[in-house]
């Protein structure tokens, strides 16, 4: 083993004993919240609207629940991890370390994302509890979970460097991200809309991360998923390119 890959290990190990650790903080309010989502969403509203798509309301809006876990974590933990060690200033011993830019972003990203797939797991098993899971897919439900957790944590690194103040955190998880995943076909069908908001709606992103999930678990789908992942890789690499380029540059690290 090379000392390179060692001291990545180091960094991904460090980075998710971090989360690991705190069980309440991390693993427990996904699972109650997501407990609350489904009694109210899926057996209390489900039972009145019937099916959507040819499946129950309640496997309906499984997926975007999934989704919503996620990419809220890995953007959280990434975000956070980053912005704590630039806070406590212990990062510094990260950036001026022998590991490269290009594995210093890889273990933020591969721990962030991490977090984010156990999140999208448990909160698929509470919908076991509730509800049948086909999992007609699987290879777009892993390809999608992948890129959808990878993306959020490297948008996290960026959230991280920029980040001013804790605040800065909580508002754009709360007031940025959530928004769009509500907006983001989770608990309607796009058929619903008509004219302009139809229109609007093919411009969130998270259109097309919901429709990619609901397509792998249920076979359900209204947009191509083979653009959707094309699309949402190449937005990936773009992203992770720019978390390179901030580290480079020491954005946020040296100022």
């Amino acid at each position: 083993m090379s000392v390179t890959s060692t001291q990545l290990q180091t960094l991904i190990r460090r980075e998710v004993l971090r989360f690991v650790r705190r069980p309440y903080n991390t693993f427990l309010p996904p699972l109650i919240t997501n407990v609350l989502y489904f009694s109210v969403f899926g057996v209390i509203l489900g039972g009145r609207i019937g099916t959507v798509n040819d499946v129950t309301y309640i496997q309906y809006v499984l997926p975007g629940l999934v989704v919503l876990g996620a990419m809220s974590n890995s953007f959280e933990n990434a975000s956070f991890s980053i912005f704590h060690g630039r806070w406590n200033e212990y990062i510094h011993e990260v950036v001026t370390s022998p590991l490269s830019h290009t594995h210093t972003v890889a273990g933020y990203v591969i721990a962030s994302a991490l977090r984010g797939i156990i999140i999208g797991c448990l909160i698929i098993g509470v919908g076991f509890i509730f509800t049948s899971i086909p999992f007609t897919h699987p290879f777009y439900l892993l390809s999608f979970g992948i890129v959808t957790t990878t993306l959020f944590a490297g948008l996290g690194i960026i959230g991280g460097l920029w980040a001013e103040d804790f605040d800065h955190l909580t508002v754009m998880n709360q007031f940025l991200l959530r928004p769009l995943v509500f907006f983001g076909a989770v608990f309607y069908s796009l058929d619903q809309l008509e004219g302009i908001a139809y229109t609007v709606s093919l411009f969130n992103p998270m259109v097309y991360m919901v429709n990619g999930v609901r397509y792998g678990m249920l076979g359900v789908t209204e947009i191509n998923p083979n653009v959707s992942l094309i699309v949402l890789t190449a937005t990936t690499i773009i992203v992770l390119f720019i978390n390179l380029i901030l580290f480079e540059r020491g954005f946020g690290i040296s100022e």
